[in-house]
Parts: C-alpha cells; structure tokens; sequence
C-alpha cells in the first residue's frame, strides 16, 4: 500500500500532465512533425532535450517511496519541459520499463568516479587483452513478466485511472544499450580499440562482430515475442513521419519496418571514413536495415562521413553536432535528409547567458541550412546556472531567428 500523500501527490501532477496532452498546441505539433520528418517543407522545428533539470527547484521530489519518486521526477520534469514552448510532443501516457532478464555483456564494467557529484568517471575496460573476449556473454530478450506485472500495479494503484500506464517491453540492448559504438568503447576502450584498427584487425572486426551480432539477435527474439511496441521508436527527435504509424501507448506487435531506428558512432568521430565504415558502419547495417526510417549520429562530427551514411537504405536523419560543420554538412545534405541541427549547449544556455552571441550563432547556421529539412535540438545541457527561465528565453529567441530568416 502506498501512503496517502504520496498517492496525493503522483495523482495531481498526473492530473496536471494529462491537462498538457490535451492542448491543441499537441495535434498541431503532431502535423509539424509528420510533415518535417517526411521531408516536407515546414519551419525549423525547435527540440528542447535537455535543460539541466536536476539543478533547478522544480526537480525537488517529495514522494517518500523511492519507486514513486522515480514518476514523480518524470511527471515533475514533463511540465517543466511544456513550460519552455518548444516543439515538444506530450504523449498522453507515462512509461514504466519491463523487466529484463538479460541486460549487459556478461561482464562487469567498473567506474572510477570523481569526487565531484557532477564530475566525470573512467571505465575499466573489461576486454584488456585479446583472451578476455571469451567471457563475453551473447545476450538474449526475455522479459519477467511477473516482475514486469509487479511494477505496472503498483504504479497503477498509486496513480489511479488518471494517465494510461505504457509497459515499455522493447529489447533491453536498444537506445544506447544497443548501439555498436557504445558498447565497443565500454568494453574495449577508445584509446585500445583504436590501435586494434592497425595492429589487430581482425580481432577487432570478430569483437565488433560479435557485439552486432547480439544485438540484431536480440531485436529479432524481441520482435518473434511481439514486444516492440509503437511507443518503441528512437530517433533523437518526436518519432512522427508519414511513412510510418503513429506512436500508441500498449500496442505490442510491431514490426521494426514500423518504428525508427537509431545508431551513433560517437567514439569514432576521430577515425577515417574508410574506417569507421569497415569498423563500425557494416556491423550496424544489418541492424538498422530492419527498421522503417533510421536516424544517424549525436555527438560526433559527421562532416566528412555523410557520403558514407549514404549507403544506408532507410536513413532519414542525420546529426549535425556542435563539432561539424554545418555549412558543409547542409551542403552534402541537402533535402535528401532532415539535418538535425545541434549548436553548441556552451553557447546557448550554458554560461554566460548572451542574447546577441546566441542570435548571431544560429543565424549564421540557419542561413546555411535555410535548403535544408533542418530542426535545431538543444542537447547535453550541463548547467543553466540555476536560472529556470533560461532555457525558455532561448526557445523565444531561437523563434526570433527563425521568423528573421
């Protein structure tokens, strides 16, 4: 049984959100994005990802059960976020995860953690030496279900019939959990597998193959069981398109050639196109090949890889980070694909908070993509230095730019 005040507090923030996912403002947004990620024209659509939430007042949970808090903090963060006035789809549902059987490699990855809570950490590399990829375990999907039931009702009890409950039953290798790059830097390390490229590359390509391999095998377990869902898609952005069903809460079944797919290569940004294609890009293929529409890259600059990405069949998006260059990009890109514009978080919301710096930037940026489907997403927001309205004054002036151009 939960306590009373905590039931209290859960069912007035659902109450609250359910309000937001039925604005109108919703539907138009629905339209927008079906239409951008289509390749149709529209404005540059505005994607808020991250805002440094944990650091402003509005984050404070007050649930005593720490399983509550984890939805109160969700809730707590989705009205934060509608407050800000980005392009933003509210889903009207709240996900709570399936509980897996199978997650990780087989081994563990330790961390080193910094003493600052906001500080940074250093893996230890499982696969140190060439023997050690014989304790890597080939990873499987299978979902406990009565633990998966558990967590449902007990959420379901708290918050009552307010929200509808989505049970997210997609693979446990997906998201980041399932992207190649990812995975090779945890378990190998970027500095060691570099090297591998020249000195051991065919043990390389058996691990990089090996690690693919899992995870393709997992999606097709996942999809023979029926548990990738509508609500599975992952594409860095709002998942609408015209090519493929809307997102629904509970609809099971779905084929991946229903949903995006999403790949990074993160931890190849310094490595050679010819590279990163025999490394990296021909171990994904097959994965992504699966999926209805495919979007490519976050962090890393793909400046001179988006010929490469051109091979794969289905890709739709593709990231254009803080470290590329964008006029470049734009160029090669064109109106083949939705160029997903990422400035600089330093830049725009993240010291220093300055008007004119942040216009002049995503001016110069948006004239160069102005023949382009571009969005611009803010991402990997550290800090906004406590200020809650900051992030909200750079989507009126992200809207100024735009209505400028």
């Amino acid at each position: 049984m939960h306590s009373a005040s905590d039931t209290g507090i859960l069912r007035d923030l659902a109450a609250r959100y359910m309000d937001v996912c039925r604005k109108d403002v919703q539907r138009e947004r629905r339209k927008l994005w079906r239409r951008h990620n289509s390749l149709k024209r529209t404005r540059p659509l505005i994607y808020v990802r991250a805002f440094a939430f944990d650091e402003l007042p509005q984050s404070r949970c007050i649930c005593r059960d720490p399983f509550l808090r984890e939805f109160e903090y969700q809730l707590r963060h989705n009205l934060f976020w509608d407050s800000l006035n980005d392009d933003s789809i509210f889903e009207p549902w709240i996900n709570i995860s399936a509980v897996h059987r199978c997650s990780g490699w087989g081994v563990d990855i330790p961390r080193r953690v910094s003493d600052d809570p906001r500080g940074s950490y250093k893996l230890d590399y499982p696969v140190k030496l060439p023997g050690d990829i014989e304790k890597l375990r080939a990873p499987w999907h299978e979902i406990d279900e009565a633990g998966t039931e558990a967590r449902a009702a007990r959420l379901q009890e708290a918050i009552g019939g307010l929200v509808p409950i989505n049970i997210d039953r997609s693979p446990a290798y997906w998201w980041w959990a399932g992207d190649i790059s990812t995975c090779l830097g945890a378990l190998r390390g970027i500095e060691h597998f570099m090297l591998d490229m020249t000195d051991n590359p065919e043990w390389l390509d058996r691990l990089v193959a090996f690690i693919g391999g899992g995870i393709l095998r997992v999606h097709e377990q996942a999809e023979a069981a029926g548990d990738w869902g509508r609500s599975s898609h992952w594409n860095q952005a709002m998942p609408y398109a015209e090519e493929l069903p809307d997102p629904a809460a509970n609809a099971g079944g779905a084929r991946r050639r229903e949903l995006w797919g999403f790949m990074a290569a993160q931890e190849f940004t310094a490595v050679s196109p010819e590279m990163h294609n025999d490394f990296l890009l021909r171990y994904q293929m097959p994965i992504l090949r699966e999926f209805g529409l495919v979007a490519y890259g976050c962090c890393e600059d793909l400046t001179r890889k988006i010929g490469m990405l051109r091979q794969i069949p289905n890709l739709r998006r593709i990231a254009v980070s803080p470290f590329a260059d964008v006029a470049k990009c734009a160029e090669q890109i064109g109106t083949d694909y939705v160029l997903s514009y990422r400035p600089s978080p330093t830049d725009m919301v993240g010291y220093d908070f300055n008007p004119e710096r942040i216009r002049r930037i995503l001016t110069r940026d948006l004239r160069a993509c102005r023949n382009c489907h571009a969005d611009i997403t803010l991402k990997d927001v550290e800090t906004v230095q406590g200020d809650p309205d900051r992030v909200r004054r750079w989507v009126e002036l992200a809207r100024d730019v735009i209505d400028a151009l």
